[in-house]
C-alpha cells in the first residue's frame, strides 16, 4: 500500500477520505488509487525530480494525483485555474513541468498554453497532458492538439501493486505575481531526491496536529492551489482528516458542509467571512456548527467589525496566522487574544524569529516599525526557481528574508502589520497605510468589499482613494459617497479619510483573496 494512506485504508476503510462536489472516495479506494498513478507515472518515464503540473480546480483527482506525486518524488506544481493561456505557458515553461493534469472546466485554455497557440514565448515541453472527465451532463470540448489523455484511463490502466519504490515528492507553488511575472517558490518541499522516503511527510505533518483537530474532517473551500488552502487541508488528510471541498465558493453551502459531514475544521480568508456575515438571518440561524472546532484564517487583513461579528456567532473558536508561500505560518493569534489587543496578527511560532528592520538596515526598538524579516530556526530555506537575483532581494542574509511587509513588535512580542511597501501611501511626507483605511470601511454596512490606494495629487504628491463595491442593493450614488465619507471622519484622522471614493462592481482579487493592487493602480 501507499506510505501515506496504507494506515487509514486498513484501520479505516469504508470512511470517506475525499469529497467534492460529484464524488466521494473512501480511504482503501484513495489508497488503491495512489498506487496505480505512481505505477502510472512510473510507466510514463516521470520519476525523481520531475515536474509535473496540475491546474484541475478542487476535486477529489487534484489530491489523488498530488499523493501520486508525493510517493513518486515528482514536484507537483499547483497551477491558479484563473489565469489565461500565456500565463499558464510562463509558468509550465519555467517549472520545466514534463506532464500536466487539467480538470474538464479549463481544457481549452491548457491546450492553448501547451500547444503554444497562447502567444508566449515557445510552447512548453509538456509530454502528457491528462485531462479530468466531466461530470453527467456535461462534455469536454473538443480539440485538435495536444492529445489528451484520459485520467480515469491513465489510473485505471495501471496495476494497483504497492509500487517498489516510494520517494518523497512536493509542491513548488508560484506566487500571485502582484509585480511582474510569478515566482515558483522552491523550498525544501520541492527538493525531491532518491535519498528521501514519502515517509517525511509523516514527521512534516505531525506539527499541524498542534493547531487541529487531527484525525477529523476538513471544509475546503478556498483554491487548493493556494499554499494556505493546500497546507490546511492536504497535510491534514495525510494525517488522517477527511477533505470535503467545493469548486466554487458558496456561503450558504459551506454551512451546509459543516454539518452534512460534521465537519472539525475549516480555513477562510476575509472575503469569505464577510460573505457569511452578510447571509440571511434565517440562513445563519439554521446553521448548528456544534462540530467545528478550529477556524483558521489570513491571507489578508480582516475588517474587525467582520471578525466581531464572527466570533459572537461561531464563538472563540477563531484563529488567525499571518505566513507566506515562503515562510509557512509566521505568528498565530486565539480569539481572546486578538480581542484583547485589536488588530495584533499574534506571537511567532517556536520555530520562527522576527527582525523588524530600519530604513539604516539595522533592527530599530520595540514598537517602532520597519520591514519584518524572518527567520526559520529550524533551519528550512527557499529560493525562487530560476531567480536568483529575486532570491537575494528577498534576503538580508542567508536565511533571513522578507515578504515586504511593513509593521512592528510590542513589548510583549506581539507583532502589528502596517502594510506592503509597495502599497504605503506618502501624502504632503506622512506615511498612510491603507490596511487600516480598507478595515475601517470594510466594516460598514452599506459596503460589500473595499481596496484603497494612493493617486497623484500635485500639492501632496499622493492622497487617498477608495475603490468601494456597495453591498447588495446600495445605490453608488452621491448620497453614499457623502455617507462613508462621514463615516471615515469619525473613525479616522482628517489625512487618512479618501479623497475620492470610485465604485466597481468587484475588485480584482487573487484566488486566494488578495486584492490585486497592481491592477487597480493602473
Amino acid at each position: 500500500m501507499a506510505t501515506l494512506t496504507q494506515g487509514w485504508a486498513e484501520s479505516d476503510p469504508d470512511g470517506l477520505a475525499l469529497v467534492d462536489d460529484h464524488h466521494q472516495v473512501t480511504w482503501a479506494e484513495l489508497d488503491q488509487r495512489v498506487n496505480r498513478l505512481v505505477n502510472a507515472l512510473a510507466a510514463a518515464g516521470l520519476g525523481v525530480g520531475d515536474t509535473l503540473a496540475i491546474i484541475a480546480g478542487n476535486r477529489n483527482e487534484w489530491f489523488e494525483l498530488s499523493l501520486a506525486c508525493a510517493h513518486a518524488g515528482v514536484i507537483f506544481v499547483p497551477v491558479n485555474w484563473h489565469l489565461v493561456a500565456p500565463e499558464i505557458a510562463y509558468i509550465l515553461n519555467d517549472s520545466g513541468a514534463r506532464a500536466v493534469m487539467v480538470g474538464h472546466r479549463f481544457v481549452d485554455v491548457v491546450a492553448d498554453a501547451v500547444a503554444g497557440r497562447s502567444g508566449s514565448d515557445g510552447a512548453p515541453g509538456v509530454e502528457l497532458m491528462l485531462v479530468c472527465a466531466a461530470p453527467p451532463g456535461e462534455t469536454l470540448p473538443e480539440i485538435s492538439s495536444p492529445k489528451l489523455t484520459s485520467f480515469d484511463e491513465f489510473r485505471e490502466g495501471s496495476s494497483p501493486e504497492v509500487p517498489e519504490n516510494q520517494f518523497f515528492g512536493g509542491p513548488m507553488f508560484y506566487t500571485s505575481g502582484t509585480t511582474g511575472n510569478p515566482k515558483g517558490v522552491k523550498g525544501s518541499l520541492a527538493n525531491a531526491t532518491d535519498e528521501a522516503g514519502p515517509e517525511i511527510w509523516q514527521l512534516i505533518t505531525a506539527g499541524f496536529s498542534e493547531m487541529l483537530p487531527i484525525p477529523g474532517r476538513t471544509v475546503l473551500c478556498g483554491p487548493v492551489y493556494h499554499s494556505a488552502q493546500w497546507a490546511f487541508s492536504w497535510m491534514p488528510m495525510v494525517a488522517g482528516s477527511s477533505v470535503v471541498m467545493q469548486h466554487k465558493y458558496d456561503s450558504a453551502g459551506v454551512l451546509d458542509l459543516i454539518d452534512t459531514h460534521s465537519a472539525t475544521n475549516i480555513h477562510l480568508v476575509p472575503t469569505q467571512m464577510k460573505r457569511l456575515v452578510d447571509l440571511p438571518d434565517e440562513v445563519k440561524e439554521s446553521f448548528d456548527g456544534s462540530s467545528l472546532q478550529v477556524v483558521l484564517h489570513g491571507a489578508a487583513p480582516c475588517p474587525p467589525v467582520v471578525k466581531r461579528t464572527m466570533i459572537d456567532w461561531w464563538g472563540p473558536k477563531i484563529t488567525e496566522y499571518y505566513g507566506s508561500t515562503e515562510g509557512s505560518v509566521i505568528t498565530m493569534i486565539t480569539s481572546e487574544e486578538w480581542m484583547e489587543r485589536g488588530g495584533s496578527v499574534g506571537q511567532a511560532l517556536p520555530t520562527v524569529e522576527i527582525m523588524v528592520i530600519g530604513d539604516d538596515n539595522l533592527p530599530v526598538e520595540p514598537g517602532e516599525s520597519g520591514t519584518l524579516y524572518f527567520r526559520n530556526l529550524m533551519g528550512s530555506e527557499f529560493e525562487y526557481h530560476n531567480a536568483p537575483e529575486k532570491t537575494a532581494e528577498a534576503h538580508l542574509e542567508s536565511g533571513v528574508f522578507t515578504t515586504g511587509d511593513m509593521g512592528y513588535v510590542d513589548a510583549e512580542g506581539y507583532l502589528w502589520l502596517s502594510d506592503r511597501k509597495i502599497d504605503m501611501i506618502i501624502s504632503g511626507g506622512v506615511n498612510i497605510y491603507p490596511a487600516e483605511i480598507e478595515g475601517c470601511l470594510g466594516g460598514h454596512a452599506l459596503v460589500a468589499d473595499v481596496a484603497v490606494i494612493g493617486v497623484p495629487n500635485e500639492e501632496f504628491g499622493e492622497e487617498v482613494k477608495a475603490i468601494v463595491v456597495p453591498g447588495d442593493g446600495v445605490a453608488p450614488d452621491d448620497d453614499l459617497t457623502k455617507t462613508l465619507g462621514t463615516f471615515c471622519r469619525e473613525q479616522l484622522a482628517g489625512y487618512k479619510v479618501p479623497r475620492s471614493i470610485d465604485f466597481v462592481e468587484a475588485l480584482p482579487r487573487t484566488g486566494t483573496g488578495k486584492v490585486q493592487k497592481r491592477k487597480l493602480r493602473e
